[in-house]
């Protein structure tokens, strides 16, 4: 076996502490699951792990080194995701007054936002990929087998769970968000709730240190 059976299990006992505890991105899969439904919020869990899984890639590669080393670039990718969600957030305030019978018009998430909306909310917080580039190699044992192999196995277990976690997080969401859509006074009150949340996590992201 690749990983040691008993750092995978500790390693799987971790992940699931941290990943039930609710962070940007469960937060995010949850205003995308009531503002499009459960195929939003598995579409945006689906863009979350993708965001995750890349970061998985790099910290594997070794560019923790290399971005640590130039911080500028974790400081554009927060400002430029962090502008993206405030924008979005805004969007959907804005837009809470208009017919619901036109779910574009109206802020309606399509599957290919949702997504978006998931890997950016991954990939703009910087925080993903250190925490991936210190907690993945505490749970590696360099002499059981090559290194990359260890981290695809442990990366594969952590996306897994993630997708889990947050998966059900986004389908719970948007079966509430199902009944709500169709009070239309309860409906602008939960896009205005939905636009702020955004529009939180984007301030949280560039001011995050």
């Amino acid at each position: 076996m690749p990983v040691d059976p008993h750092l995978l299990a500790v390693f799987t006992i971790a992940t699931v502490v941290a990943l039930v505890t609710p962070g940007p991105d469960m937060l995010m899969v949850l205003g995308c699951g009531i503002r499009g439904g459960a195929r939003a919020g598995l579409l945006a869990t689906l863009g979350v792990v993708t965001g995750d899984a890349l970061y998985i890639v790099a910290a594997a590669a070794g560019l923790a080194v290399l971005l640590t080393a130039f911080p500028v670039v974790f400081t554009v990718l927060r400002i430029a995701g962090a502008a993206y969600l405030v924008y979005l957030g805004v969007q959907i305030i804005r837009n809470r007054k208009r017919p619901q019978a036109d779910p574009v018009a109206s802020g309606g998430l399509s599957g290919r936002r949702a997504f978006l909306n998931g890997a950016v909310s991954s990939m703009a917080n910087p925080q993903t990929f250190t925490f991936m580039a210190a907690f993945l190699p505490q749970f590696i044992d360099p002499a059981a087998a090559p290194v990359w192999l260890q981290f695809a196995v442990l990366g594969a277990v952590l996306i897994v769970l993630e997708f889990l976690a947050d998966g059900t997080v986004g389908v719970l969401a948007g079966r509430i968000g199902g009944w709500l859509r169709g009070r239309e006074a309860v409906q602008r009150r939960m896009d205005a709730a939905t636009g702020t949340v955004f529009i939180g996590l984007g301030v949280t992201l560039a001011v995050e240190r």
